[in-house]
């Protein structure tokens, strides 16, 4: 832990009704997460927000939206106020922190490992899954902004633009000048049917846009969904690729993708249209992520090069398709 870190939880520890305990790493890939301890007795969790990702707006947002899901019954950790009163506190120059109540259970499995169980428990689970994203989009229809909500947009630009929101991933430097190429190529195939799509009605709002395993924790047959970092405006069926996104060469992967399609249209309406533009954001998630990697890593790193062999399967599939 660095010092500017370390003074920033000292400070974000005294802004909470917190308990003697020491807080406890719990990760530290985008925010700084701890497990604390509340005066009540009750486990939460204290998040030292990553400088410069999302501003102090689009994080009071995003509190401001999942305890209104909260409200609702919606299975989200709720924002728990500062001493102030306060949904997130500034504890240093460049650092917000938050705090939010426990999710019991642990996540439904992570990425790169195969997921556990047989096939029948499989497609159970993802039936749970398209019921809990169905729910999720229609509580967030209901979900009345307030003036100054913000959030960013997964649209055409923050997807394929000249800068995308995760990266220009055509200059992934893992990338061979062919491949490359054929990224590009690929992109502005994308571009277009990006953009009839959004034309032809497609469901368009508030996502998660993050829903991977490690972001739905399962306890027991219920599913709560975590990490609410990267939400904002877009289309709902990047919701739902995503949550398959990390199974995509398994042999089961469209037989899951069938049982969260249907369980997600019994509660909200899926058009064969949008079923059929799978391919496409399954695409387009390949692509936001060879370009999330590579800040995150250094040259060389043997998960560039397979972020790339996934986007060019996962573009050669759409255009075969």
């Amino acid at each position: 832990m660095t010092k500017g870190l370390d003074d920033a939880l000292s400070t974000a520890a005294k802004l909470w009704p917190l308990a003697s305990e020491a807080p406890e790493l719990l990760s530290h890939r985008e925010n700084a997460v701890y497990r604390v301890a509340l005066e009540t007795g009750e486990k939460a969790v204290l998040r030292l927000h990553r400088p410069g990702y999302n501003s102090a707006d689009e994080i009071l947002s995003e509190l401001v939206w999942t305890q209104a899901l909260a409200d609702k019954g919606f299975a989200v950790p709720r924002p728990i106020p500062s001493r102030s009163g306060a949904l997130f506190e500034q504890v240093s120059d460049t650092q917000v922190a938050t705090c939010l109540s426990w999710a019991e259970g642990g996540p439904l499995g992570a990425g790169g490992d195969p997921l556990g169980g047989s096939a029948t428990e499989k497609i159970a689970l993802y039936q749970r899954v398209g019921r809990l994203l169905a729910d999720l989009h229609n509580l967030s229809d209901a979900f009345d902004p307030p003036p100054e909500f913000t959030r960013r947009t997964w649209d055409q630009e923050g997807f394929l633009g000249e800068n995308p929101l995760w990266g220009r991933f055509w200059e992934n430097p893992a990338l061979k000048p062919d491949e490359g190429k054929y990224l590009l190529e690929s992109r502005d195939i994308a571009r277009d049917a990006l953009t009839k799509y959004r034309n032809d009605c497609a469901d368009f709002g508030l996502i998660h846009a993050d829903a991977l395993r490690e972001n739905i924790f399962r306890d027991g047959d219920a599913l709560t969904l975590i990490d609410f970092d990267d939400a904002g405006y877009g289309f709902r069926m990047f919701d739902l690729t995503t949550a398959l996104s990390q199974s995509l060469l398994d042999p089961d992967h469209d037989q899951l993708l069938d049982a969260l399609f249907d369980r997600y249209a019994a509660k909200r309406p899926l058009r064969q249209t949008d079923r059929d533009h799978a391919r496409l954001f399954t695409m387009l998630r390949a692509f936001a992520s060879l370009g999330w990697i590579v800040p995150r890593t250094k040259p060389g790193d043997p998960r560039q090069r397979s972020n790339c062999d996934r986007a060019l399967w996962a573009a050669r599939r759409f255009r075969d398709g």
